[in-house]
């Protein structure tokens, strides 16, 4: 077996493993910081969407505050969070085709379009709500040293717990029956599907590559190619690793398992060094109000993604696999987030921007800062041992 077939099968084919994938993440997330000046977002980006929709029926939204915050200008096409979601569907579509991880996959049930549909609504409501999803108020938040991460952080957990256990309710519980079977079926693989598969995957890459190039070197526009190259590398990373932040706090609950979890606090470790090293030369870190909109959006946002079963970046590759679920759960993260856009300025003054915009390394100093977000990382990471070691305890006592 040649080189090519090697790398074929162990990187291109098979799934990544959860700890490099997301430690690549961090790394990247930090170098995306310092390159185009943001962080790697979503559903802000999914409420700009919800806003055009609106135009498009006559809706005028120059007095909505929200929209004011989000800057409207410009299109999908010509802004940086836009480029760099087109990116991240290419590098999901990538991986999904290079794995022959495609099929037409409906919902079993109604109540499975409702979840989808109602828990993406209260997930895009709660993400918006807080400044941020599992990304921008998590992921990449945290690395921010926003403290409203933080506080967006801890209530998300709680909205996970809560979703867990509503989500365990018998109306909940699937309604099909098992049959029993006397022998096994032997699986046929149709290796024509499976080669042409594979080459769509790599013109969608290879499209998204020359895509960036352009973008970099005819239009002379490098923030917009930069954006596309790591959105594609993103949606790469967690299509081959199945990343999920939903299941991965999710799972800490239900089944005791905490390697997902461990594993993005990790990579929130690695990331926070290389935005340290961009802040401290004078890129502006993204700073939101650590008021009640953080908590309360964060409780939302974590009941929110368990209900639907997956979180905002979580449902991007599972919908281009050819699961319709969460098409539904997209769709429902726009309206939500858009939603959240029409009652802004009812809610914004008592819960968002008449509360302080607190960066941990302006209020501790630089270094004070640094070391403060490194020690909450390991009490999140202590936190999440001990949330495995009592659900693991309770289930030996049953």
């Amino acid at each position: 077996m040649n080189f090519w077939q090697n790398f074929k099968r162990d990187f291109l084919v098979k799934f990544w493993a959860p700890i490099p994938a997301v430690i690549a993440l961090g790394i990247l997330s930090a170098y995306y910081f310092g390159i185009t000046g943001t962080y790697w977002a979503v559903t802000g980006e999914f409420t700009r969407w919800g806003g055009h929709i609106l135009e498009a029926f006559g809706v005028d939204l120059s007095t909505w505050g929200y929209y004011k915050i989000m800057n409207m200008d410009g299109n999908i096409f010509t802004r940086i969070d836009g480029v760099m979601i087109i990116g991240m569907f290419a590098g999901c579509i990538a991986a999904a085709f290079w794995g022959n991880n495609v099929k037409l996959r409906m919902p079993v049930s109604s109540t499975r379009v409702y979840q989808a549909l109602i828990g993406g609504i209260i997930a895009g409501f709660g993400a918006r709500l807080g400044m941020g999803c599992n990304l921008a108020s998590f992921f990449t938040g945290i690395p921010q040293f926003s403290f409203h991460a933080w506080m967006f952080t801890l209530a998300m957990i709680l909205g996970v717990y809560l979703g867990a256990k509503f989500s365990l309710l018998p109306f909940f519980q699937s309604k099909i029956k098992l049959k029993k079977v006397s022998c096994s079926k032997e699986l046929h693989t149709d290796k024509k599907r499976v080669n042409n598969l594979f080459k769509l995957g790599s013109i969608v890459f290879i499209a998204v590559l020359l895509w960036a190039v352009y973008l970099i070197f005819v239009q002379g526009s490098t923030k917009l190619g930069m954006a596309m190259l790591f959105g594609s590398a993103f949606g790469l990373a967690i299509a081959k690793a199945q990343i999920c932040f939903t299941s991965a706090f999710r799972d800490i609950f239900t089944t005791g398992r905490s390697q997902m979890a461990k594993a993005i606090v990790i990579g929130m470790v690695v990331a926070t060094i290389g935005v340290f090293s961009y802040i401290t030369m004078g890129q502006p870190a993204k700073i939101m109000w650590a008021g009640p909109n953080a908590i309360i959006g964060g409780v939302l946002f974590g009941f929110g993604i368990v209900l639907a079963g997956g979180c905002e970046c979580g449902w991007m590759y599972r919908a281009v696999e050819g699961q319709v679920h969460f098409w539904v759960v997209g769709i429902g993260n726009v309206i939500g987030s858009t939603l959240l856009a029409f009652v802004w300025d009812d809610l914004s003054l008592q819960l968002a921007t008449s509360w302080p915009k607190i960066n941990l390394l302006e209020s501790f100093g630089n270094y004070g800062g640094l070391f403060l977000n490194y020690g909450l990382l390991v009490l999140l990471f202590i936190l999440i041992l001990v949330l495995e070691k009592r659900y693991l305890k309770k289930s030996i006592n049953r």
